[in-house]
């Protein structure tokens, strides 16, 4: 990693006027902002002295090794919500950091080992971040896909192994279940996906 303090200005801020930061996903939040969407990503326990405002600029990093994995905006935080223990989003209170994504690369993450962190939330010299994200290059473009999740269900009617499937997708959910998925008009490159990577469901090609 570079020293240069020249991506560590604090207040630094675009020409807008917006800040631009770094934000760093917390261990094991990697995962599970790759396997499920959401619009935004919200975080707690920081430093209120160094959080952004609304509006600023977040390029949002993994780390070991860093690389860059969204880019987004931070919002005002709404009210707190129950608590879900299976959510890692549901303990959000009025204090937390909310970045609404408006750019996603957790599937093709870029390096980002030429910024120094300070922390969870670093202040980017804004020419820093422009660097940074336009190694992203332009977004992929959209299409429509086919995707399908089959189980096989014993049940005493159709609603109860409508009920039954829906009980096992919330128990296992992307860690253990095998979706399947298809560019639409395309049903002959389907792939299967189980942890939000490609995975062989063909028992005899394990064995070879």
């Amino acid at each position: 990693m570079t020293t240069d303090t020249a991506h560590r200005v604090p207040g630094a801020s675009h020409p807008d006027g917006t800040g631009t930061w770094a934000v760093l996903l917390p261990a094991g939040r990697y995962d599970a902002e790759r396997l499920v969407h959401h619009d935004t990503l919200e975080l707690t326990g920081l430093d209120d002295a160094a959080l952004p405002r609304p509006g600023d600029q977040v390029a949002v990093l993994a780390d070991e090794p860093p690389r860059l994995v969204a880019v987004g905006r931070v919002a005002a935080p709404t009210g707190r919500r129950p608590e879900d223990p299976d959510d890692p989003q549901s303990d959000r209170g009025p204090d937390a950091l909310v970045v609404a994504y408006t750019r996603r690369a957790f599937d093709e993450p870029v390096p980002a080992d030429v910024l120094t962190l300070d922390g969870p939330v670093t202040a980017l010299d804004p020419g820093a971040f422009r660097a940074l994200v336009d190694r992203l290059g332009p977004p992929p473009q959209r299409q429509p896909w086919l995707v399908s999740l089959d189980l096989p269900i014993e049940a005493d009617s159709p609603a109860e192994a409508v009920r039954l499937f829906w009980a096992y997708v919330q128990e296992l959910g992307p860690q253990e279940l095998p979706a399947f998925v298809s560019p639409s008009g395309d049903e002959l490159a389907m792939q299967a996906f189980v942890l939000g990577v490609e995975a062989n469901q063909d028992p005899e090609e394990d064995d070879d």
